[in-house]
């Protein structure tokens, strides 16, 4: 994306078809719970800008350090970042496919897919850290009603993070300084949506104990 589009517009709304069809595939054996995470090096950057240009906060407080990068190493990081949004030049209020296709990647718009599909099918949906929260902004601005099926499971310290849960007014389940993504949050929060559900269908209450 510092040279040309990330990706053809053909090819986002085949990625967004393609993490649609893994959702569907999967409700169909009768999953009713959905956790997304990525593997990948480079898309914090990604996820940055998204986050910048679909929540109109400054780009500096939504760049982090991604894999542990230094001072000088985070600020050629928001240059190249800059350079980015240069090149693209989208006006502020840039729709959202146009967004996604400009700085991609394709695992976050699959996952704008899966959530969306998640959604539709009334799926419980696990939001992880910054990268797939990314995502999660990206399908809420398509459609707004998706952020009914979210339970936010962690703060990320990756700085983008925290602008991204204060845009969507999301209060997470844990705070454990917790900085990799691959759905590793969603995977530590999932028990206590487990115990949460027990407590719900299966504690006595005062009557039925007599």
């Amino acid at each position: 994306y510092l040279v040309e589009p990330a990706m053809t517009r053909e090819q986002c709304e085949t990625a967004l078809r393609r993490g649609a069809g893994f959702v569907r595939e999967v409700v169909a054996k009768g999953c009713n719970v959905l956790g997304l995470g990525e593997k990948g090096i480079g898309n914090t950057g990604s996820a940055s800008l998204i986050t910048h240009l679909l929540t109109g906060e400054p780009l500096e407080t939504c760049v982090g350090r991604g894999t542990g990068l230094d001072d000088a190493g985070l600020a050629h990081k928001r240059a190249l970042m800059q350079k980015a949004l240069d090149r693209a030049n989208l006006p502020a209020d840039a729709d959202v496919m146009t967004v996604l296709t400009e700085f991609g990647g394709f695992e976050i718009v699959m996952m704008v897919g899966a959530n969306l599909a998640a959604a539709e099918a009334g799926v419980t949906i696990l939001g992880d850290g910054v990268i797939a929260t990314s995502a999660l902004l990206a399908a809420a601005r398509i459609e707004p009603h998706v952020l009914d099926y979210v339970v936010f499971c962690h703060a990320s310290a990756e700085a983008g993070h925290a602008v991204q849960l204060r845009a969507l007014n999301a209060e997470p389940l844990l705070n454990i300084g917790m900085r990799l993504g691959e759905g590793t949050g969603a995977m530590v929060a999932y028990p206590l949506l487990r115990a949460a559900t027990a407590f719900m269908n299966e504690m006595a209450s005062f009557e039925s104990a007599g």
